[in-house]
Order: structure tokens, then C-alpha cells, then sequence
């Protein structure tokens, strides 16, 4: 039986003030259990020196893969780069600023190992320190991509454990605009659900903004649910439905002489008529603003600079039968 190793996938934008101290810590963890690893970390264009401290880390720690964006694409293009660059037995992904707790690295691949799951996913017990604000977004983010799309990710994190098995189903999912989080989700296989807390940032503050959540929740609601586009047909329906109210009633008070001007009805329904069809073609574009970018088949990422160090000895860790 041959050792398994453990790739650990982890996405890097302006980190340079603590990657180091991060990466030197999950090391030590990692050692310590005698855990074969790989480290795949990804540049995702940072304007800093993130990648000076990226190319420093390959020379002074073993098993480092460092792979540089040409730009900044995005979380969820990192996070693709990085599965396709990882080689291991199973594949972990978490942030750099070690919110995702490395503690409870050990505990999911003995999960994994020894009960046969094929996806150890970290659910949070909370929102962390996150404004009240963000918490309320978050919560109806989720809450709205459940009945979109019948997917549960209430609690949810990007910080996972998944068998070779699923990295490979997980490749072949081709889209362009990548939801991580959904698409782990929709190819399945058996899972299991581990709760932790969140942690405090280890340095920096979070690299989402307002504008890039809500880029988000469109991609994600509709990557996996045409639901909105049926609210065009049951607006149709409905005002087909009010018209003929409205021909009935007006029908009626003129056959019986008490008809009356109505100038204020007619601006209502011109308002209302209007604003549904702006939303409508609002709905419709977003489809087909996704088709577009998915035609044009450009490549989810560019790759400028990727760098590795040797491996750590393959011959620690446990023996592969899983």
C-alpha cells in the first residue's frame, strides 16, 4: 500500500503580510500527524509582494507549488487552477488567512480515511465577525439559492475535503462562470458535515465587496436555476389575467352609460406594464449575457509564472486503501 498525500488548495490575492506565518503554521500540523502534503498555492494577480513571498516559500519549504494569474480573475478561478494543478489522494481547499481552522485538518482526512466519506465539508457554527449587515445578506443569499435550486448550502464554506473521485467529476464540470461552493454541491457522492467556528482573520481585512457578492449571487442563482426566467411567463399570465378583469369592467360600465375617463388607471398600468417588461429583459439578458461568455470559450484563467519546490517524503503518512 502507498502513502496518500494531501493536496491543500489555497487561493492568495495581497496576502503578503501573513501567507508565510500561515503556510509555516499548517506545515507544523501537519508534520506533526505525519501527513503527506502538497501545498497548490495560487496568486490570483495581487498587487503586492504575495508572490516574492510565494517564490521565497518554494525555496525554504518542501511539497510548494506556486502558480501566478497574468491578472486578477477571481476567487473562483483560483480555485479551478488550483484543483487542476493538485495531484493528491484528496484535495483540501481553504483560505490563506486561516479562518478555516488548520486544527481540524487531521480530524477530516481521519474522516475521510476512516469512515469512507468522499467529501468532508467545514459547515460554520457562525457568521464569525462579519457586520450584521453582511450576515443578513449572506442568510438571504442562501436562503434564496435553496429554493432556487434545491441546494442547502445555509452554513457553507469553501473550506473542504474531497477524494480524487470527486476532484475528477468535479473537472469535468466545463462552464466558464464557476460557483465553487454549488457546483461541489451538485456532483454529490457521500458527505460529511463538520461545524467550526470562525476564526479571526489572521492579518488584512476580507477581499469581498459589495459589487463582487452581488456578481456572485447572480452567477450563482443562475448557474443553477432557470426559476427567474419563469417569472417572465407568470407575469405574462398574470397581467393576461388582469386584462381581461379590466375589458370585462370597462365592457360593463359602458353598456350601462357610467363609463368614465380612467386617465389615472391608463398611467398606472403603462407604469407597472413597463417596469415588468424592463425587469423581464433584465432577466433575459443576464441568461444571455451567460451564454455569451460561455460561447466565446476563453480559458478560465492565464497562468504567467508557476514555481515548485521539492516534495516532503512521500514515505510519511498513512497507507492508501481508500
Amino acid at each position: 500500500m502507498r502513502p496518500f498525500k494531501i493536496s491543500l488548495v489555497i487561493p492568495v490575492y495581497n496576502e503578503s503580510s501573513h501567507i508565510e506565518t500561515s503556510i509555516t503554521t499548517i506545515c507544523t500540523i501537519l508534520q506533526a500527524h505525519s501527513l503527506a502534503y502538497q501545498f497548490v498555492l495560487i496568486d490570483d494577480g495581487s498587487r503586492d509582494d504575495t508572490w516574492q513571498v510565494l517564490q521565497k516559500l518554494a525555496q525554504t519549504l518542501p511539497g510548494i507549488k506556486a502558480i501566478k494569474f497574468s491578472r486578477n480573475f477571481g476567487k473562483e478561478a483560483a480555485l479551478c487552477a488550483g484543483l487542476e494543478a493538485a495531484d493528491g489522494d484528496a484535495c483540501l481547499v481553504m483560505d490563506a488567512d486561516l479562518q478555516h481552522p488548520p486544527e481540524l485538518i487531521p480530524k477530516m482526512v481521519k474522516i475521510w480515511r476512516e469512515e469512507g466519506f468522499d467529501v468532508v465539508e467545514g459547515i460554520k457554527r457562525n457568521r464569525g465577525h462579519e457586520s450584521g449587515l453582511y450576515k443578513i445578506c449572506a442568510n438571504l443569499f442562501y436562503r434564496t439559492f435553496n429554493r432556487l435550486s434545491g441546494f442547502d448550502l445555509r452554513g457553507a464554506s469553501d473550506f473542504k475535503l474531497m477524494d480524487r473521485k470527486v476532484v475528477d467529476a468535479w473537472q469535468r464540470l466545463q462552464e466558464k462562470d464557476t460557483f465553487f461552493r454549488g457546483m461541489s454541491a451538485w456532483v454529490g457522492f457521500t458527505r460529511y458535515r463538520l461545524e467550526f467556528k470562525v476564526a479571526r482573520r489572521a492579518a488584512g481585512d476580507g477581499k469581498w465587496s459589495p459589487v463582487t457578492l452581488g456578481k456572485l449571487f447572480i452567477s450563482a442563482i443562475t448557474a443553477f436555476s432557470s426559476l427567474p426566467l419563469q417569472i417572465i411567463t407568470f407575469l405574462g399570465g398574470l397581467f393576461f389575467i388582469g386584462s381581461l378583469l379590466l375589458a370585462a369592467q370597462t365592457l360593463y360600465m359602458k353598456f350601462y352609460g357610467i363609463a368614465y375617463s380612467g386617465f389615472t388607471t391608463v398611467i398606472l398600468l403603462q407604469l407597472i406594464i413597463g417596469s415588468a417588461l424592463m425587469l423581464s429583459l433584465g432577466i433575459i439578458g443576464t441568461y444571455l449575457a451567460r451564454i455569451y461568455d460561455e460561447v466565446k470559450n476563453r480559458p478560465r484563467y492565464i497562468i504567467s509564472t508557476e514555481i515548485s519546490s521539492l516534495r516532503p517524503d512521500e514515505s510519511s503518512g498513512l497507507e492508501s486503501s481508500h
